[in-house]
């Protein structure tokens, strides 16, 4: 896969790194989900991604893959042979067409370590049913995608995306005054002094 979008988390001292990737024509939206989870620092996640799926109506395998309700997307779980507990994600997107095995569009991919409440934000911005937004002809739409105009006004369509870059905002200062300590004052230090004589 030839990667156009790439998102690197360097390893500290008590966090490992991890890494994501996205192909050309990947939607905005979709990568959008990973940024502004990044950004809200989302709490740990209680449900696995293939759970999102599976209650957006996916098709969920026993190998740990979801599909598409019209086969054209497909989300795979994996797991790394030498440890069972490291586990990676792929999604690929196939022309639908052609179904499975068809050309894909795009992909993307999720190393073993990136946090799940990431790879679940990818995913619910994945099955969201919502039409995304587009200029007529835009080069990133596939052949086959309907197009239908919008029944919204381009005003419309920036004050949503204004709403929606304010809720991010608002967010990340939650989730900052969340991880912020108490700034307390140092407690004095006092040594003894010996006695003096006189």
């Amino acid at each position: 896969m030839f990667a156009w979008w790439r998102l690197w988390a360097e390893p500290t001292d008590n966090e490992h790194g991890w890494h994501a990737s996205f192909g050309e024509l990947a939607p905005a939206e979709i990568i959008c989900g990973l940024t502004d989870a990044l950004v809200t620092s989302p709490s740990p996640a209680d449900t696995a991604p293939l759970d999102a799926l599976d209650a957006a109506g996916w098709l969920i395998d026993a190998q740990g893959a979801a599909s598409s309700p019209d086969g054209t997307c497909r989300v795979e779980r994996r797991t790394e042979e030498r440890d069972d507990s490291e586990v990676s994600w792929h999604i690929e997107v196939r022309d639908p067409d052609r179904g499975r095995f068809g050309p894909r569009l795009w992909e993307a991919r999720f190393a073993a370590r990136t946090p799940q409440p990431l790879v679940n934000a990818v995913v619910t911005a994945l099955a969201d049913p919502s039409p995304l937004q587009r200029g007529m002809h835009d080069r990133t739409a596939h052949y086959s995608v309907v197009q239908e105009p919008s029944p919204l006004t381009p005003k419309q369509v920036v004050e949503a995306h204004t709403a929606r870059l304010d809720a991010i905002r608002a967010g990340a200062r939650a989730a900052r005054r969340r991880h912020k300590k108490p700034v307390t004052a140092p407690a004095r230090v006092s040594t003894a002094q010996p006695a003096v004589r006189r």
